[in-house]
């Protein structure tokens, strides 16, 4: 491999025994290069710096090559997002290796160093010049520069950040990374095809064991009505006396997923605003339909808990989650409904308070507060993902809006028996039950991860998922998946970073094992995915 000089600290400066700095790895490449010569090249420019592949929490590259499987896939390997910029922008950054190669290929004199620079935002200082891979027998197809980032913040508690049009972000804007907006903890437990695995599923949020055999013959029974249109009136009947509702303040959707989308084409909205770190499917929806989304960032130094003087007094559209999905934190409803007031569309997406003992802090029977929407989903305590089933509660007029909004017979009629045999009185019963067992292991995971001195969950969880903390989580998720375990990844929620996983809550024979994998990647496990499997003329 080729090297141009070093620059900045020489690698022997590097404190093995201090945190790394967010390092920003830069990448050229041509037209069809592998991911594993990516993969090996930022590895070695970062050991160059003294650091392991699980150091660089993002890498950097040309708009041209935005799209690049190569590149796309070394990111995804790695964990952490792809960046891209514009050619002009990267040509605007001052360059210690300019190429005349890459101008004639992708318009800008450099591709490596620049695009870490401008990746680490200001005050960035280039740790590591260009480097080339150097494949055995052929030319390189790829380079490298690694930069460190300067000293922009991020925001704290309450930050407002409007959120990008597109996945690909100027570091300049101070947000953090910008997240995969569509994945979700499905596709951790399943394949490289997509197909799935027998993996542990400690990454989706449903609860195991479900649905319950009752809960089956319902929906069984209900298949020899196939024949016929859906007729919803007797399940809206029986979510509206589940909560003491009238019943024209009720509106059955194919899970909370579609709601999102249906507040996002129905209500009229200047400034909406979603308040992160939370489910990335509202800001998705709104930005699908046409929005300019803000975010109000929660802090984790206050427990991500939501202060309502955060959210700017003009927006007219607030979306919260509440506990919060992936925090489990669980926002007071009297902080809640500070946020109600005339002129405002506030959104409330409680997909998991069912697994709340008592389901304290709920929203859902009131009628008092101005705009008021609320969302519930019964996939989760009751294991109906794949069939689709959630509702809505709100002041009859807004109904009426988003049912205007959506398709024809968009419940199924297994979907409707579903709903309405999870309101009767047995069934309440059984999910309250539910939700303290969910406490209860909550509690022993909690207890077993506080014998880890690297992870810090987030205090105070309420729902059915605990949220931590640890260095190069992406590496020991990895790890974990050979062990037999799939978790969930953080860096996709906004407001999050690299360095977070989301743990289902499990029963305690499950917890165990898992803690005693986790404990097995800690003590080398994650140092080995660092140098193992990161194998396989660049515009520079």
């Amino acid at each position: 491999m080729t090297a141009e000089p070093a620059v900045g600290p020489p690698p022997a400066t590097a404190d093995a025994t201090a945190p790394p700095p967010s390092l920003v790895a830069g990448v050229g490449a041509s037209r069809g290069v592998p991911v594993a010569e990516v993969l090996d090249l930022v590895a070695a420019t970062l050991a160059r710096a003294g650091y392991a592949s699980r150091a660089v929490t993002a890498l950097a590259t040309v708009a041209a090559r935005a799209a690049e499987p190569g590149l796309v896939g070394a990111a995804r390997r790695l964990g952490v997002p792809l960046r891209s910029y514009p050619a002009e922008a990267l040509a605007a950054v001052p360059v210690p290796a300019p190429s005349d190669a890459a101008r004639a290929a992708v318009g800008t004199p450099s591709v490596a160093e620049a695009a870490a620079l401008l990746a680490a935002g200001p005050g960035a200082e280039l740790l590591i010049g260009k480097r080339k891979s150097a494949p055995p027998g052929r030319a390189a197809r790829a380079t490298c520069a690694l930069a460190a980032a300067g000293t922009g913040g991020t925001g704290g508690t309450g930050t407002v950040f409007p959120a990008p049009a597109t996945d690909s972000i100027p570091a300049a804007t101070g947000l953090p990374h910008e997240p995969d907006l569509r994945h979700h903890g499905d596709a951790e437990v399943r394949g490289a095809d997509g197909e799935p695995t027998d993996l542990t599923d400690l990454a989706v949020n449903v609860r195991t064991g479900t649905p319950p055999a009752w809960l089956k013959a319902v929906i069984a029974a209900s298949l020899d009505g196939l024949a016929a249109y859906p007729d919803g009136r007797t399940a809206r009947r029986a979510v509206a006396a589940r909560h003491g509702l009238p019943v024209d303040r009720v509106l059955l959707t194919s899970g909370a997923a579609e709601a999102f989308v249906l507040i996002a084409r129905a209500v009229p909205a200047r400034r909406p605003v979603v308040v992160h770190p939370q489910f990335t499917e509202p800001e998705a929806a709104l930005r699908d339909a046409g929005h300019t989304v803000e975010r109000v960032l929660l802090d984790e130094r206050d427990g991500f808990r939501l202060d309502p003087a955060a959210v700017p007094e003009d927006a007219d559209l607030v979306i919260v989650g509440n506990p919060t999905n992936p925090t489990s934190v669980l926002h007071p409803a009297a902080a809640l409904a500070q946020l109600a007031r005339p002129g405002r569309t506030l959104v409330v997406d409680e997909a998991f308070m069912d697994a709340v003992p008592g389901e304290r802090a709920s929203l859902a029977g009131r009628t008092d507060l101005p705009g008021l929407i609320v969302l519930r989903s019964l996939t989760k305590t009751w294991g109906l993902a794949g069939l689709r089933i959630g509702y809505v509660l709100a002041a009859p007029g807004t109904v009426t809006e988003l049912t205007r909004a959506q398709p024809l017979w968009p419940v199924s009629s297994p979907a409707l028996a579903a709903a309405e045999a999870c309101c009767t009185p047995a069934a309440l019963a059984e999910a309250a039950a539910a939700a303290g067992q969910i406490a209860a292991d909550r509690a022993h995971l909690l207890s077993r991860l506080a014998e880890f001195t690297g992870i810090h969950a987030v205090p105070a969880a309420e729902g059915p998922f605990v949220l931590i903390r640890l260095a190069h989580a992406a590496a020991v998720r990895e790890e974990l998946r050979t062990r037999g375990f799939a978790v969930r990844r953080g860096d996709t929620f906004p407001g999050l970073g690299p360095d977070w996983l989301r743990l289902a809550v499990r029963d305690r024979t499950t917890t165990d094992r898992f803690v005693a994998a986790l404990a097995g990647v800690l003590a080398g496990g994650a140092a080995e995915v660092s140098g193992s499997g990161r194998g396989g003329g660049p515009a520079d």
